[in-house]
């Protein structure tokens, strides 16, 4: 069992920045690739990005604004976004699994409960 818990969200203006955090606890494993995942009002959850052995992937949307990295030795993973813009604006969720398709929410089998970030004009 693994435990996520995001951090970090709130409320930030057009072009600024904010970092995400996902603790982790539990039985984690080096081997979990680790995704964000967001879902905007009224829409459905959509990939963001995922880290696995060191290599991300992320969606065009926010490619080139937003970085994931992460702190092993603190079972911690990170989601740095910048540039941000009113249509980032949504719940953002974290996730782990042993093997996943990547770009996809398919094969993370443990969940974060979300952070609100909400972005201004």
């Amino acid at each position: 069992q693994v435990q996520l818990v995001e951090s970090g969200g709130g409320l930030v203006q057009a072009g600024g920045s904010l970092r995400l955090s996902c603790a982790a606890s539990g039985r984690t494993s080096i081997n979990y690739a680790m995704g964000w995942f967001r879902q905007l009002p009224g829409k459905e959850r959509e990939f963001v990005g995922d880290i696995w052995s060191g290599d991300t992937y992320y969606s065009d949307s926010v490619k080139g604004r937003f970085t994931i990295s992460t702190d092993n030795a603190k079972n911690t993973v990170y989601l740095q976004m910048n540039s941000l813009k009113p249509e980032d604006t949504a719940v953002y969720y974290c996730a782990a699994g042993i093997f996943v398709r990547r770009g996809t929410s398919t094969g993370y089998n443990y969940w974060g409960q979300g952070t609100q970030v909400t972005v201004s004009s």
